[in-house]
């Protein structure tokens, strides 16, 4: 069946049908214009009776439907700036380290025996080296900094390069450098290497998602993170041998970013990320903070993560 454009009168009227509270229609109006209607109602799952019956729970007001998304909002900038903090953290070390080894010149970087030697990924890293070079054609332009050293030296050294570099890159790259190169980079952060290779796409997929305004609260990674102390410590119950929180939803990433960050800006992180639950929770009536937090991944001391 087609959609059909549906005015701001009838968005309401669809929204009260539904069972949603109203008290002020031009309020509501507003903010459907502000921030689309498609949006907004992303955010009714939480407030939603039953898959089956799936009206409003008796109540529900359009102000905590909007509490919920513009808290989204919120702490998805939060996460955002430190995701850039990691971003950056990553491929400067990379270049420094790869620099340092192989030279600072494309055809050193790049060149094929700096990467894994398998046979059978001898496929995926060639397709890399073209796209890396594909994007240091096509972008070195477009930028100051790479122009300048084009100009001036004829080539663009790696620690200039990894600027114009997509961070879903950045870890692809990461993925074929030689285990003692992943060793090397990993070490900086104490971290395994095996830990960083799965969490470079995690991250990459965050940080495209809090770009693009996408519904961050309640997303799942495609992949899992490992088992850590962190969930031990935590007390994070079980279920049929696998945690229950912190695997593959928000809290995860809150646990790779606090083996990633410096201490000061993980804890100013988890500070901003508190006040925006603690707001939240004053402003929802017909759920409570605990089920938003489920949906989050987030144990009830998610808080003691900071002094761990």
């Amino acid at each position: 069946m087609e959609k059909i454009f549906k005015t701001l009168e009838e968005q309401v009227h669809i929204l009260r049908a539904k069972g949603l509270t109203i008290p002020d229609e031009e309020y509501a109006k507003e903010i459907l214009l502000r921030e689309n209607y498609f949006f907004l109602n992303g955010y009714r799952h939480l407030f939603i009776e039953s898959s089956v019956n799936r009206v409003f729970l008796p109540g529900t007001t359009f102000n905590e439907l909007y509490s919920l998304f513009y808290f989204d909002r919120h702490i998805r900038n939060i996460l955002f700036r430190n995701l850039l903090i990691i971003e950056n953290n990553i491929k400067s070390i990379m270049a420094y380290h790869l620099s340092m080894k192989y030279g600072i010149r494309e055809e050193q970087y790049l060149s094929p025996k700096n990467f894994v030697r398998d046979a059978d990924r001898k496929r995926q890293v060639n397709d890399l080296i073209k796209k890396l070079k594909r994007q240091i054609r096509i972008n070195g332009g477009q930028h100051q900094a790479t122009q300048h050293y084009i100009d001036h030296y004829g080539y663009i050294p790696l620690w200039i390069v990894v600027k114009i570099l997509s961070f879903g890159i950045v870890g692809e790259f990461y993925s074929i450098l030689k285990s003692d190169d992943q060793k090397a980079i990993a070490d900086f952060f104490h971290v395994k290497r095996e830990d960083l290779l799965i969490w470079l796409p995690i991250l990459a997929n965050y940080r495209n998602l809090c770009a693009h305004e996408d519904i961050l609260y309640e997303h799942k990674a495609q992949r899992s993170i490992q088992n850590s102390h962190y969930h031990e410590r935590l007390n994070i119950p079980k279920e049929n041998g696998e945690y229950v929180c912190g695997k593959d939803d928000l809290f995860a990433l809150i646990i790779i970013l606090k083996d990633l960050l410096r201490a000061d800006d993980f804890y100013l992180l988890m500070d901003n990320l508190d006040y925006e639950i603690q707001l939240l929770s004053s402003k929802l009536k017909t759920i409570s903070i605990e089920k938003v937090l489920n949906r989050m991944g987030f144990p009830s001391n998610y808080k003691e993560i900071v002094r761990l």
